[in-house]
């Protein structure tokens, strides 16, 4: 807690038990007499998406429009979807019908308070059962909090307002730390797999050739470059067993996997099901031999790879290289072809949905280096990218402190735990940041930039870190 906070000097019972004690001059109500939860609009026609108008959803800002149906400042309280989720906008919004919104016409309090208080009220947790779960007006009127006088409103507004700005900068700094430690960790990879630089001299080769492809360039003069279909056992498409056939699927023991099964990691996650050995003996899915390497041909997601260590099934969408190599051979070759994902994007067919030209897939140009080369650079890369990932998991680690300090803050100063009202008033004052809202601690994942940081981290300095 910070330090100079310190309780009221009188509390009353508030007769609600989990609520507690609340300070002697505070009233305790629902609250359905705090504020009135309007409800949005149904979006107009002449929604542009140039208009000078946030438009507000569920989500969040979804647009812009052309006339505004709120005052400033507004909150903004998503009734579908995500909802409970609560945004305040400073400047005139639109909110569109999947929102209720509260702005100075549905109450007489402070609405900057009332921001806080609805964050600690947790109206994401009331939902009723049904199809699309959503925000029922009359259940968040049912809930309970303590209001302060609108001087004392000020005051914690005030304070917490000082606080996120500082929580803020911190997620912001510790944000594009991952961003640049993340960038830092490609471009070593990518620098090591392509051959730029040699990891055992830190030095790029003393010779190198043209690789006559667009993202590889110059290689060393000693690495081969083979198309990918000449270092596979074999290659083929998926399949997927008709649903109907129960056998299929019944007692299954062999994953099949689709595209919904590859993420960032370098091995195939989760299968989708599992098949029999009926369907392979039936020839509706098609046994492949691990390793592999699997590869998005159709679909949004085209173009990128994973691999399968073991054996398993895939569906149509999937092209899987079996390769005769060791394990570390093969992931040097993930490694080195997910930087063709992009170019295999920008090359597939888009007439209805993107589809990868066989030929161009089974002719992608693989650098491969001799054996023990190949072998020292995956446990190079290895080892670094283990620095890196624990930087990483670091700093992931301390914004989720973070914003778990902010929730216990918020709580503890809306419900009156700590009297804020001497420190508030000794606050200097701070200008607004540019294009900072109170809600923006939500959409900090987007790595917005500006605003004062706690530090300045180039690839430089996050090198460092990572040897620290």
């Amino acid at each position: 807690m910070i330090e100079g906070l310190k309780p009221y000097p009188a509390y009353k019972d508030s007769g609600v038990e989990w609520l507690g004690k609340v300070p002697a001059h505070w009233e305790v109500r629902r609250l359905k007499r705090i504020c009135r939860l309007a409800y949005g609009d149904a979006l107009a026609t002449n929604v542009r998406q140039d208009g000078p108008v946030p438009v507000y959803g569920s989500n969040g800002r979804v647009g812009t429009h052309s006339i505004a149906n709120t005052k400033a400042p507004c909150i903004v309280i998503g009734r579908k979807g995500s909802f409970g989720k609560v945004n305040l906008s400073c400047e005139p919004v639109f909110a569109i019908d999947t929102t209720f919104f509260v702005d100075s016409r549905f109450t007489t309090e402070e609405i900057h308070w009332l921001y806080y208080l609805l964050e600690w009220l947790r109206l994401d947790e009331l939902s009723k059962d049904s199809a699309v779960p959503g925000l029922d007006r009359e259940d968040a009127y049912k809930r309970i909090a303590a209001v302060p006088p609108l001087p004392e409103q000020t005051a914690i507004v005030r304070f917490l307002d000082w606080a996120e700005r500082r929580i803020l900068r911190v997620i912001r700094a510790r944000q594009r730390q991952i961003k640049l430690l993340e960038e830092y960790k490609q471009a070593l990879i990518h620098q090591a797999v392509t051959g730029k630089i040699d990891i055992r001299t830190g030095q790029p080769y003393p010779a190198y050739k043209p690789s006559g492809v667009e993202w590889l360039c110059e290689v060393p003069a000693h690495w081969e470059i083979l198309p990918l279909k000449w270092l596979a056992k074999c290659y083929r498409n998926g399949a997927t067993p008709p649903t109907t056939k129960n056998f299929y699927y019944m007692g299954g023991t062999i994953p099949w996997y689709s595209p919904s099964s590859f993420d960032s990691g370098e091995i195939v996650s989760a299968p989708i099901r599992f098949v029999s050995n009926a369907a392979i003996e039936d020839g509706v899915a098609r046994l492949i031999h691990g390793p592999a390497l699997l590869v998005i041909v159709i679909g949004a997601t085209a173009g990128r790879m994973t691999l399968m260590e073991q054996d398993g099934t895939t569906n149509q969408q999937i092209t899987a290289f079996e390769l005769p190599y060791d394990w570390k051979t093969c992931v040097f070759l993930l490694r080195q072809l997910r930087f063709s994902e992009s170019w295999l994007r920008e090359n597939a067919s888009t007439a209805t949905i993107p589809i990868l030209n066989t030929n161009i897939v089974t002719h992608l140009p693989c650098l491969l280096p001799p054996p023990k080369e190949r072998c020292a650079i995956v446990e190079y890369l290895d080892a670094q990218t283990a620095k890196i990932d624990a930087v990483i998991a670091a700093a992931r680690r301390e914004i989720e402190l973070l914003r778990e300090y902010r929730e216990r803050l918020i709580a503890d100063v809306v419900t009156g735990k700590v009297d804020v009202r001497e420190i508030a008033a000794r606050l200097p004052e701070e200008p607004l940041e540019e294009g900072a809202e109170l809600a923006a601690l939500d959409e900090a994942e987007t790595l917005a930039g500006g605003g004062e940081d706690e530090e300045n981290l180039g690839l430089g300095a996050v090198e460092e870190e990572v040897e620290a």
